[in-house]
């Protein structure tokens, strides 16, 4: 983890900071309200558990790791917050992607 953080995800669970809402359209199309309410697909991951165990009893080392930037599935996680930051807990076979920059 690169600072310290409140939530320490179990097995292979991320906690992601997700993208802030577009606001507004790349050609500057003010959003309405509602449509900016949808929730966003990607985020930052905060923290990364240690990894699932396998049916053996071996631990999966995780595919992603804190700092990575990923895309997930729409409606994948629970949401959480702390001190009016808004975070999601999700596993990490609700990632779909790494974003490369």
């Amino acid at each position: 983890m690169a600072e310290e953080f409140r939530i320490r995800p179990l097995a292979d669970r991320v906690v992601i900071k997700p993208a802030e809402r577009e606001e507004k359209t790349k050609s500057g199309i003010l959003l309405p309200d509602t449509a900016s309410k949808e929730r966003p697909m990607e985020g930052t991951i905060l923290a990364v558990g240690e990894g699932r165990l396998d049916d053996n009893g071996k631990r999966v080392p995780m595919n992603v790791k804190a700092g990575d930037k990923v895309l997930f599935a729409k409606y994948s996680g629970t949401e959480y917050k702390v001190d009016d930051v808004e975070y999601l807990i999700l596993s990490e076979k609700d990632i779909l992607g790494i974003i490369s920059e």
